[in-house]
């Protein structure tokens, strides 16, 4: 039996679209101290007392419009490349989730009772570039569960992926058809995050949001460093694609509060049509597989602020999925993986 296993790590969904399962999942998700970075007794007050309350029956009426009959899209996307990847390389692949089901500690038993004798895990987090409320967490999280259950296996953790060759190949494919429709423009709407995190991260604590041109500017910061990565994936993806710098722009989506990374998508979708952008492309890079904040609050808000202001074309391009070049790409990488281990 293969003794290396493979753990595809992603966000996580509420169980169901009800109301109950919405509140659980939002709370366990909202109490993540790399998620709102403050105090624990004013993040269980805000969350517990203001935030959930209001929240879970308008995103239970969210995810209404996105679910399907297997259920969570994100979940189900997620079986799929798991299914998909497992088709193509030997180790056996199961999937964990940071928040909701499946969780890491289901993920590790499931690798460990197949072979008592597993030896090495490589888990994945689905992240393209790092964040301290994405891949951070969801690293630290598989850790503490990694060494509360002592377990016998040796766990390494694949570093975010945003300027590697073989997945920019990959993005700048999965948009390639998609610039035979007419547009004007391309909006790379990436997850926002507060610019506090920025600077939280920045290993040297003098770079990030602190100095002219930072992102532009080298420093051991950039490997932390959120915003420079998606500036990265970015410039090599149309690089690629020899799309002009003029013809293509990023915001930032799902604010939560102020001093979040601008410009905002919600605003930019309502300027472009006034900037004589009227058909527009756009993707959600920082997910590899779509979800909620894709499928819904991209391609069913987004587009509504879009066209309400001037639009008259709006496609949005979908995530990266069970895309074969993607699949391939991950399975390189565990093969490299299992050889160099």
């Amino acid at each position: 039996m293969a003794k290396k296993g493979i753990v595809l790590m992603n966000l996580g969904s509420p169980d169901s679209t009800e109301v109950k399962d919405v509140r659980r999942y939002l709370k366990e998700f909202l109490m993540d101290e790399r998620v709102i970075d403050i105090p624990f007794l004013a993040r269980f007050f805000l969350i517990n007392g203001i935030i959930v309350p209001f929240r879970a029956p308008k995103s239970a009426e969210a995810y209404k419009t996105i679910w399907t009959k297997e259920g969570s899209p994100l979940v189900v996307l997620t079986k799929q490349l798991q299914q998909a990847l497992q088709a193509k390389v030997d180790e056996p692949v199961t999937i964990a989730m940071r928040y909701g089901n499946p969780s890491p500690k289901a993920a590790f038993d499931e690798l460990q009772n197949k072979n008592p004798d597993l030896e090495e895990v490589l888990a994945i987090p689905l992240y393209p570039h790092y964040a301290m409320s994405s891949f951070e967490t969801a690293v630290e999280s598989a850790k503490e569960v990694y060494q509360q259950n002592n377990y016998r296996f040796k766990l390494q953790f694949l570093p975010p992926f945003y300027n590697e060759p073989d997945y920019i190949h990959a993005l700048a494919e999965n948009i390639r058809p998609y610039l035979q429709k007419e547009h004007d423009h391309i909006l790379f709407s990436y997850h926002g995050i507060p610019g506090r995190h920025i600077r939280k991260s920045d290993t040297t604590g003098s770079h990030c949001l602190k100095i002219e041109n930072c992102c532009e500017v080298a420093s051991p910061a950039h490997a932390h460093c959120y915003r420079h990565q998606v500036f990265t994936t970015t410039r090599l993806v149309m690089e690629q694609l020899n799309i002009p710098t003029n013809k293509y722009s990023i915001s930032f989506q799902s604010r939560l509060g102020k001093g979040w990374l601008e410009p905002f998508t919600d605003i930019r979708l309502i300027e472009l049509p006034k900037e004589g952008i009227k058909k527009l492309l756009i993707l959600c890079p920082a997910f590899v597989s779509d979800c909620l904040e894709t499928l819904e609050e991209i391609d069913v808000r987004g587009k509504e602020e879009f066209m309400g202001a001037g639009g008259e074309a709006f496609t949005m391009i979908p995530c990266l999925n069970t895309n074969p070049l993607w699949v391939d790409v991950l399975a390189g990488w565990v093969k490299n993986f299992s050889l160099n281990v």
